[in-house]
């Protein structure tokens, strides 16, 4: 998709409703519909935010180091009375000034990028509700983030230091979430990140080699395999065959599409539905919460004549209900994973997990 595609896409009738911060950020409400007032003003009075984010380079492994002292100050383990993400209430006004909302996104106070980096980075809070996840809210409000994710996709896209635009979301103390209210982020980075980058240059070397998509023929052969987890008749949710993490779940469209703009509107309604069962299964593998990350690998924004298809990935650090893989020395030091749970037994207990825990065997 070039960046006049783009461009058409942000013209299309989103309903959304754009204001600022008294610190001079961009603040945008996408409603489930029509008929919202998100008028109300940032009464903080809060200074300009301004970034002090380094880029530097690894001259031995030639990547990219984001240096952010700043984000030390960042405010962390809010409870619901006095989280920065919960609509702002008389007397306590938060980070979003409406008294409710359905989803909202704001740039980051404390940002990793900007200022003489480049780029851009976003806050996106699914829901005004501060205890229900992500995958507890029901189809609609699904579609209302995938609409957001697209539509800010679009936007960033069309920055002209923006080389990649990635969208993900932490959820539980247990992978670094800093805040307990259901948010995700969107970073606009002004270079390619180092997993992009291998994917890219993967994708080259196969469309050299065979004329055709990576991501095609890696969907296509998962589709038929034993690691598949759920689908829909246009997306496929499999366990990737070297499967670095415990659990993990790689969710794909069919079709070559470079990122979440470029599905129509149906098309990303379907997708969300089938990410939120992917996160129900997630939380039916253990008793409690699982802790996860969710990034979509979006295509880069000048490469699309290379790498034109898009992937989600939703993975636990948990391997067992009172275990998490910590990144030891081989994975930190030396970038060889080593998986503990065969991707093949992950994809079978995932594929349970559809079911009511009472039908499952061990409950």
């Amino acid at each position: 998709m070039s960046k006049n595609d783009h461009a058409l896409l942000v013209q299309e009738p989103l309903h959304p409703v754009e204001g600022l911060l008294s610190d001079g950020r961009s603040i945008t409400y996408y409603d489930d519909g029509p008929g919202h007032d998100r008028s109300a003003p940032d009464t903080r009075g809060l200074a300009p935010s301004v970034s002090g984010a380094q880029l530097r380079f690894d001259p031995l492994t030639r990547q990219p180091v984001l240096v952010a002292a700043h984000r030390q100050v960042r405010t962390t383990g809010s409870a619901a009375g006095d989280c920065p993400l919960c609509p702002s209430r008389p007397g306590r006004p938060t980070e979003i000034p409406a008294d409710d909302y359905h989803v909202a996104v704001f740039g980051n106070r404390f940002s990793s990028l900007g200022g003489a980096v480049g780029g851009r980075t976003e806050v996106v809070c699914f829901s005004s509700d501060h205890e229900r996840p992500v995958a507890e809210l029901p189809a609609g409000r699904l579609a209302t983030i995938g609409r957001a994710w697209a539509d800010r996709t679009a936007r960033l896209s069309l920055l002209p230091e923006v080389e990649s635009v990635f969208v993900f979301e932490n959820r539980g103390a247990d992978v670094g979430a800093t805040l307990a209210h259901p948010h995700g982020q969107i970073y606009a980075y002004p270079y390619l990140p180092p997993t992009q980058a291998a994917v890219l240059d993967s994708a080259r070397e196969h469309r050299a080699r065979t004329g055709g998509c990576l991501l095609c023929s890696v969907v296509e052969r998962e589709a038929a395999g034993p690691r598949v987890v759920a689908g829909t008749d246009r997306f496929t949710a499999y366990v990737p065959e070297a499967a670095r993490w415990p659990y993990e779940v790689h969710i794909a469209p069919r079709r070559c599409a470079g990122d979440l703009a470029a599905l129509a509107d149906d098309e990303r309604d379907e997708l969300m539905v089938l990410y939120g069962d992917v996160l129900r299964r997630f939380d039916r593998l253990f008793d409690d919460p699982t802790p996860y990350m969710a990034c979509w690998h979006q295509a880069p924004v000048r490469h699309r004549d290379v790498l034109d298809h898009f992937y989600g990935q939703v993975f636990t650090i948990r391997r067992a209900a009172d275990k998490l893989k910590f990144l030891a020395s081989s994975e930190s030091g030396a970038g060889a994973f080593i998986n503990d749970v065969a991707p093949e037994a992950a994809a079978q207990r995932l594929r349970e997990a559809a079911r009511p825990l009472s039908a499952r065997p061990g409950r």
